[in-house]
């Protein structure tokens, strides 16, 4: 490999570190939501279980 070779190895790697520090605060903030929502369907069912059982 050549200076130019290298040279663009290290500006597409460069290119990439970017976009990965871009997009990685969306990707937490997915993760983020979905674990939300399973806690909100875990305790409206958690709920939904125990009004019915509370009344006869």
């Amino acid at each position: 490999m050549d200076t130019a070779h290298i040279e663009g190895l290290i500006g597409m790697l460069t290119v990439l570190a970017i976009l990965a520090l871009l997009i990685l605060p969306s990707v937490i903030g997915v993760v983020h939501e979905r674990r939300i929502d399973r806690q909100l369907r875990r305790a409206a069912r958690c709920y939904r279980t125990t009004t019915v059982s509370d009344h006869p």
